[in-house]
């Protein structure tokens, strides 16, 4: 039996919501709750404030649900070196909070960081950014640690949501 651990990006939360907005599609938002009880979707710290630079319904649910969002580990800074080291690029550095490296990071800690059992635990990181040849975009980094990466949609059919 193989469960799936998502770490979301800042990206796929604005993009449901533009799309999906809280207050007219509630049972979407409520399906996002309730894998955030269950520990298997999570988000960095960076995220929660990258969403509450919007002032928005988005920011007021992301406030309400914030055990979703992780502080960061001394693991995951470890790992943030490594990937900034290595693409630096990933960092904008015109924006006051960059959450692309911690999503990252996040989901490397969490990849490496499990114990062997009989069922399966695969770590997806869940963002509206796509490969595109080598521009150093979630996408790409992510292939680089070997950590899946799928958009939000691609996540529901993973979940077997239908709305």
């Amino acid at each position: 039996m193989t469960f799936y651990h998502y770490i979301m990006d800042t990206s796929s939360f604005v993009e449901l919501n533009r799309h999906n907005p809280i207050d007219v599609f509630p049972s979407v938002w409520n399906n996002l709750e309730s894998l955030s009880k269950k520990g298997l979707l999570v988000a960095p710290t960076e995220v929660l404030l990258e969403v509450k630079e919007r002032d928005d319904e988005l920011a007021l649910w992301a406030k309400r649900n914030s055990s979703l969002f992780r502080p960061p580990t001394k693991r995951q800074v470890e790992i943030l070196k490594d990937i900034l080291k290595n693409y630096p690029a990933l960092v904008k550095e015109d924006r006051k909070y960059d959450a692309d490296a911690w999503v990252v990071a996040l989901a490397v800690e969490m990849a490496t960081g499990s114990q062997q059992t009989i069922v399966q635990i695969k770590r997806i990181v869940v963002t509206e950014e796509r490969l595109r040849g080598y521009k150093v975009r979630i996408p790409y980094v992510c292939q680089k640690y070997s950590i899946d990466s799928i958009g939000i949609i691609e996540m529901f059919r993973i979940e077997g949501w239908k709305f």
